[in-house]
């Protein structure tokens, strides 16, 4: 399952998750691992902490972070959807979606590595992903190209071992 900060002005248009500039970059970073964007929406569940695109941020650069009171408003339903998935592996995508599950800390200490984390669907191990908006400038500083490289191989291994293969098959696992 992985879960995302909100629709963006494409997505909210489309109905369809990561389908603008942001989802490129996701699907690329994914490709990385050999899992092509068909197979990773085939085979990995996309929710988000709000549900309606908050509109642009005041600065011009990206989305408007959605206020506490939209992410609680929303909150119920990624619940429920923790409670249907109860996935075995979780990718939060952003900070907003890291800070839904992990600790307050800098991405530095959190991106690059695997958490097990309790939630409402039970127990899921963690894989954080820096934002992949091009308003996000992160992923450009200091050594953190290695820390999402880091974070892929976590995460492609996870995948490997749910069954889904580089070539994109799924084996049913118990």
């Amino acid at each position: 399952m992985l879960v995302g900060q909100a629709p963006g002005k494409v997505e909210s248009a489309g109905g369809r998750a990561f389908a603008g500039r942001a989802g490129n970059t996701l699907f690329r970073w994914l490709a990385q691992i050999g899992l092509d964007e068909e197979t990773a929406r085939r085979c990995i569940y996309i929710a988000a902490i709000t549900r309606c695109y908050p509109g642009p941020s005041p600065s011009g650069r990206g989305d408007r972070v959605p206020s506490p009171t939209e992410r609680a408003n929303c909150a119920t339903w990624l619940d429920d959807e923790l409670r249907l998935m109860r996935p075995r592996v979780l990718i939060p995508v952003g900070r907003l979606a890291i800070e839904r599950f992990l600790p307050r800390l800098p991405l530095e200490e959190l991106i690059g590595c695997e958490h097990e984390i309790q939630h409402l669907g039970g127990t899921s191990v963690a894989i954080p992903l820096p934002h992949p908006s091009g308003a996000s400038s992160w992923i450009h500083q200091g050594d953190h190209m290695t820390l999402l490289s880091r974070a892929l191989a976590h995460l492609g291994a996870r995948l490997g071992e749910l069954g889904i293969s580089n070539r994109g098959d799924v084996r049913s696992v118990a």
